[in-house]
């Protein structure tokens, strides 16, 4: 399998450092510090990552060229973040 740098890797990558931060240095919101909140976030922050991987493992057999898997990519985190922006 060839080797490729994509937008969701990075993604990926960001979510695997942060759960593992969670649990490491624990979870303060608001300056509240949540230390049984820690290990739960941990684990979702882990899930997202496995998701992420799972959609791009999904983009790349789709979409075999580099250049429109960026496009694809970049596409589809825009819109989930869009998406996130308005729940919120």
């Amino acid at each position: 399998m060839k080797l490729r740098i994509t937008p969701l890797n990075f993604a990926t990558a960001f979510f695997l450092l942060i759960a593992v931060y969670s649990w490491v240095y624990g979870v303060q919101i608001s300056g509240a510090h949540f230390k049984g909140m820690s290990t739960t976030i941990g684990w979702i922050f882990l899930l997202f990552a496995v998701v992420v991987s799972f959609m791009d493992i999904m983009f790349r057999n789709f979409f075999p060229e580099n250049k429109k898997l960026w496009i694809v990519e970049l596409s589809f985190i825009t819109l989930a973040a869009i998406i996130f922006l308005l729940v919120k």
